[in-house]
């Protein structure tokens, strides 16, 4: 139980309606035991009941009852505080007496307790058997209370008391009576400072005002502050009370309007048993059946001009265009599977597989009902999507699409509670009642781009239950509030970068790689798909003799594109036709039938990109590497210099990131380290500056892949030795002078065969990436395997020096 006042103390307060001020000047000892209260301040000369809990508590009320004791009352700065220490008691109470204790009939003990005057709390020893205080008392200011001024406050304060307890529905006539009859102005002060509804430390903060007219003036302006919030609570109560008779009235007009129509033999569409006969056509299980038929009861409970009507209704309207149970029939022939694939798409062997496996699989087993969850990932516009619209023609189902890029509403996914307003499903269930089957080829694209832990929480997370085998045979949305099972739909996302999907999200998929093409896949695409497509959309469909020669294309491909995918090349080859449409409708002719190169350049304009060529070994310290972008794989230029200066001196330019920075500084100590083995003296680092740059300062580089390159043109340009032509390497290093594998390998390649490279360094742990790579890809191209820096270094420089090489000359006092 709690030490707090009953909750209407003026219907036990005896008012102290005399002048006798003996209660403010009873002696007060030095040290008295405690009463805490939770909740409650006592004033001086105030009469209050307080429910007595704890047991030390009670046996202090009764001590001091029957021993006539003055004891010291203390508020507790939390109500929760069971064994209350001096930090947590307010530092100023007030002496009391106990005047009557009173046995209630719930078991309960109520003690009345009055108070006498105030006391600052100096020192508290508590204990489980009680707690004693060392008090100070403290003088109240009462000299003021026979003042002119502070008789017109007190009538001020009574006025403003009445006319909160008129305002108020806690307190009766009794009440009013002992407002209006106590006469004695201290009594009356510290009565209205106990019952007023203040906060504790409002009333500690009057109790701690010893100026009783500066009490009286705070006093005043917290109840002009609770008058205010009476009025308020009193105007919506009203409002409140005016809505309900305005609902209660159109609720009695629409019954008497409803009898009306009865009457006349009028009817109106009954939803209801709309409803009822589209859930018999319904392939639901018993669960959901029940839920259904609870909510269509709750609908003809309501009045259909009730606002809770309309949900009710587009929730039961939700349920029933769900496909529960409805899907198409897979067409299981690989062959034609096959065919369309190979159709619609040129290359993309690994994927095409899996496809075909999934297929397999439903053939050798027509009950298997685990879902497919696949991931295809590359560069932007090597077909990913568009696959996906070919593995739902192959399969004969019903295709289905939701861009997740930017998604940042878990609600997007799980929907929203039917109670809020405008609550919908999420996008999963409304795409199936879209698709109107629960077995589609449902892509999410562009999964890597969805947003995490946001302030309306985690998107990633909610796909969890999508994305998981074991769960999404019960899919819970927050709108339906029914599992619906998603086993038989086939899901594909599609990304471009895999390292930002979350990894339990990437956990739960098949990760299948869709890589980019070389020179002569994209000639293959252009000729069979994109420039039909494209003719026939500037309406040159009929035009057969207009078209692309292969060197065409390919010089389209190479100077006016720089990508992995296709999506550029078949917006140069729009731009192209339109351009042909456009002289044919000033000249009534074409410019060109046969599209040659030369023709490309005439009608373009220059080229846009410039192909990376390969430069020769003519120069020391120019080394050719390789690196992977989002748009594919590239070649680049490691070049390093060397100038007379005070040495010791590394400068990087070429706009590079922190982990190429640490791969040059990497490459400079390597060297240093080993730096009589290569042939190196010495004496350069302290006389000659060292320069590494990287060509294209404005786009930024970064990534450790460029490790073995560094090494090499330093140790190129340190000892002037030729690098071997043709040669382009790429490779993390250590400070050991290990070699590491990298990734990209792929793209890389295609670089390196656009730009003429014929021999290629790599890690030793990098071979099982070519092994898997298609031959196609491989032709004219050898590959070198290394484990350190210095097999890299002894195959990729030549014992022959460069033409003209670099004669060091030193400082003659730094040589001695």
């Amino acid at each position: 139980m709690n030490d707090i006042p009953n909750k209407n103390p003026f219907s036990f307060v005896a008012a102290f309606k005399g002048d006798d001020s003996d209660i403010y000047n009873v002696p007060i000892e030095s040290e008295l035991s405690v009463l805490p209260l939770r909740d409650t301040v006592l004033f001086p000369g105030v009469i209050i009941p307080i429910a007595v809990g704890r047991e030390s508590s009670l046996d202090l009320v009764r001590r001091a009852q029957n021993g006539n004791i003055v004891i010291a009352t203390a508020t507790q700065r939390s109500p929760e505080t069971e064994l209350p220490f001096k930090r947590d008691l307010y530092e100023i109470g007030v002496a009391a007496v106990v005047l009557r204790i009173m046995e209630l009939s719930d078991g309960t003990c109520t003690a009345l307790v009055q108070g006498l005057t105030p006391i600052h709390l100096d020192e508290v020893q508590t204990s489980y058997h009680g707690t004693i205080a060392t008090v100070t008392p403290l003088k109240e200011n009462y000299y003021e209370m026979d003042e002119a001024s502070f008789d017109l406050l007190k009538e001020t304060l009574r006025e403003r008391l009445l006319e909160y307890i008129k305002l108020s529905e806690d307190f009766s006539d009794e009440d009013i009576t002992v407002i209006n009859t106590a006469s004695d102005l201290r009594y009356f002060l510290n009565y209205a400072c106990t019952n007023i509804p203040l906060s504790v430390e409002e009333k500690i903060g009057l109790l701690r005002e010893k100026s009783h007219v500066n009490r009286a003036a705070q006093l005043l302006r917290y109840i002009s502050r609770e008058i205010q919030f009476a009025q308020m609570r009193n105007d919506i109560k009203k409002k409140t009370q005016e809505d309900i008779d305005y609902q209660q009235r159109q609720y009695f007009l629409q019954q008497q309007l409803h009898n009306i129509q009865e009457q006349l033999g009028e009817t109106t569409d009954n939803d209801s048993e709309k409803f009822r006969a589209r859930a018999m056509l319904k392939k639901w299980d018993e669960e959901v059946k029940k839920v259904f038929y609870k909510e269509l009861q709750k609908l003809e409970r309501l009045n259909t001009q009730s606002p809770d009507y309309q949900v009710q209704y587009n929730y039961l309207d939700i349920m029933l265009q769900l496909p529960w149970g409805v899907t198409t029939q897979d067409k299981l022939n690989l062959n034609y599977a096959e065919r369309v694939l190979n159709r619609d798409h040129y290359g993309m062997k690994e994927v095409k597989e899996r496809i075909l496996e999934h297929l397999a699989v439903r053939i050798m087993n027509s009950h298997e009902s685990r879902s497919t969850i696949l991931c295809l990932y590359g560069p932007p516009g090597v077909g990913k999507t568009s696959l996906c619209k070919s593995i739902a023609t192959a399969l004969n189902r019903k295709y289905v699409r939701a861009s997740l890029g930017g998604l940042h509403d878990e609600a997007e996914i799980r929907g929203h509670r039917k109670t809020y307003v405008g609550a919908m499903p999420g996008r999963i269930i409304k795409s199936l009642i879209k698709v109107g089957t629960s077995n589609p080829v449902f892509v999410l694209d562009e999964i890597d781009k969805i947003t995490e832990r946001t302030l309306n929480g985690d998107p990633s997370s909610a796909l969890l239950e999508v994305l998981d085998p074991e769960q999404n045979t019960a899919f819970h949305d927050n709108f339906l509030d029914v599992d619906f099972d998603l086993s038989k739909v086939l899901f594909i996302a599609t990304a471009n970068n895999v390292s930002q999907i979350p990894r339990p999200l990437l956990d739960r998929m098949e990760l299948i790689e869709v890589n980019g093409y070389i020179t002569e896949e994209k000639i293959e695409i252009a000729r069979r798909h994109l420039e039909p497509r494209v003719k026939e959309n500037c309406g040159l469909k009929d035009r057969r003799t207009i078209k692309f020669t292969k060197p065409a294309l390919e010089f389209l491909i190479e100077n006016y594109t720089r990508e992995s995918g296709v999506r550029g090349l078949e917006k140069e080859l729009d731009r192209f036709y339109r351009r042909m449409v456009l002289h044919y409708e000033r000249h009534m002719t074409f410019p060109v039938e046969k599209v040659k190169p030369e023709d490309v350049q005439q009608i373009l304009g220059k080229p846009k990109y410039s192909r990376d060529i390969y430069q020769g070994n003519k120069f020391a310290g120019v080394v050719t590497g390789l690196a992977w972008t989002s748009v594919g794989g590239e070649i680049l230029f490691i070049e390093s210099s060397l100038s007379r200066g005070k040495g010791q001196k590394l400068t990087l330019t070429g706009n590079l990131g922190d982990v190429m920075k640490e791969s040059a500084m990497l490459a400079m100590e390597f060297i240093k380290a080993h730096a009589e083995e290569l042939g190196v003296d010495l004496r350069i680092f302290d006389n000659y500056n060292i320069h590494i740059h990287v060509p294209e300062g404005a786009v930024p580089k970064d990534g450790p892949s460029a490790g073995i390159t560094m090494a090499t043109s330093l140790a190129s340009a340190l000892t002037q030795r030729r690098v071997r032509d043709h040669l382009a390497m790429t490779g993390e290093i250590t400070l050991r002078g290990k070699v590491l594998p990298v990734g990209g390998i792929k793209e890389k390649i295609l670089a390196a065969k656009r730009a003429g490279i014929t021999d290629i360094i790599l890690c030793q742990d990098n071979r099982k990436d070519i092994e898997e790579i298609d031959d196609l890809y491989l032709r004219g191209l050898t590959f070198h395997y290394v484990e350190t820096i210095l097999d890299v270094l002894h195959y990729a420089l030549l014992q022959e020096l460069i033409p003209h090489p670099m004669q060091f000359t030193f400082d003659e006092e730094k040589k001695e």
